[in-house]
């Protein structure tokens, strides 16, 4: 079998994960669809849009032609917004085989249909969806890419499958740990994002650490329960893909989701935030993904429904922290009934 590493596509994340594969593996090819970025890659190794002054390694090469990144490829990495992560599955099927290693690492629903994005390659690929890999866990592609000691975690019911994906990206500076459970790592780093929002817009108002503190806390408590509910083990939002992820993603001028919510805070309408960021802010269409996932499991996500409400319906930051503040006196535990339980021991 073929010694290549494919990496879908170029953007700050992609380029990270392609970079330390490259610091591993000597045939490691990203792809993307922007020729003048192919070409800036291969003969300056330089990604200047999205990892601005850092250079990448030599060996890594880049091609705007899908076949030629995919095909033959023992693991293909798949990095794209969740918004293209049908359209891309879909265009590697042609060059999929039973033996290719699929690992993907974007933390985020399909709005339309609210899956998960492992979900949605095993539809398009028409694979098992236990037999490939999800990459979550604190990460930016800032650090990443300068190898600052990172740790992250990979996520399959396919134990070979998650132990080949450990062996691939693991280095002196990059630790990767592994664990079954994929619903769980999968929404934690989805949902991460909505706090992420929430933590920046406290910033924004001004509202100081102990908001910010209580937020992040009864955030984590809003992901654990609908996670429970989803089928995810609790322990994994203790781990890395859930409070260390929540932590560097909502504490961290690096993360997208912090600033996006900082300049809501601040008095930015959503659409000045878009175009001022220039890149893809996961944490808003989650909110919007996460508002109905609520509604449709029963559960109670007070965070990401006020939110919901800033982002889509315009209301003002500071009335959404009133709702948030004027909530009925509750107990912080949460009351388990015997089958949630059961599901938790299980």
């Amino acid at each position: 079998m073929s010694s290549k590493v494919a990496v879908l596509v170029a953007g700050s994340w992609g380029t990270a994960l392609a970079s330390v594969l490259a610091s591993n593996h000597p045939n490691v090819v990203i792809w993307s669809r922007n020729e003048e970025q192919v070409q800036e890659i291969n003969l300056k190794h330089m990604n200047s849009r999205y990892l601005p002054k850092v250079k990448l390694p030599e060996s890594l090469k880049a091609t705007s032609n899908l076949e030629e990144a995919v095909k033959d490829a023992m693991a293909v990495v798949i990095v794209a917004p969740s918004a293209a992560m049908r359209e891309v599955a879909h265009a590697i099927k042609p060059y999929w085989h039973k033996d290719m290693l699929i690992i993907h690492a974007t933390k985020g629903f399909e709005t339309e249909t609210l899956k998960r994005m492992s979900s949605v390659i095993a539809e398009e690929l028409g694979c098992n969806e236990g037999d490939m890999v999800v990459l979550s866990g604190p990460s930016h592609a800032e650090e990443v890419v300068r190898r600052c000691p990172t740790t992250v975690v990979v996520a399959s019911l396919n134990d070979n499958a998650a132990a080949a994906a450990q062996k691939l990206f693991i280095n002196a500076d990059f630790r990767v740990y592994t664990n079954r459970d994929m619903v769980g790592v999968e929404l934690a780093g989805a949902l991460k994002n909505i706090i992420a929002l929430g933590a920046g817009m406290s910033d924004g108002l001004g509202f100081g650490d102990n908001a910010k503190a209580a937020l992040l806390t009864r955030g984590l408590a809003e992901i654990t329960r609908i996670g429970v509910e989803m089928g995810a083990n609790p322990l994994t939002f203790s781990g890395l893909a859930g409070i260390g992820d929540l932590v560097v993603t909502a504490t961290s001028r690096h993360s997208r989701n912090w600033r996006a919510g900082s300049m809501l805070g601040e008095g930015m309408k959503l659409e000045e935030v878009l175009s001022s960021m220039g890149m893809v802010v996961e944490g808003i269409r989650t909110t919007k993904a996460a508002f109905s996932i609520a509604q449709k499991y029963n559960v109670q996500m007070p965070i990401a429904d006020q939110l919901y409400h800033v982002l889509f319906e315009n209301m003002n930051p500071r009335t959404a922290v009133e709702a948030l503040m004027g909530r009925l006196p509750k107990t912080e535990m949460e009351t388990m009934t015997l089958e949630t339980w059961e599901q938790w021991h299980s």
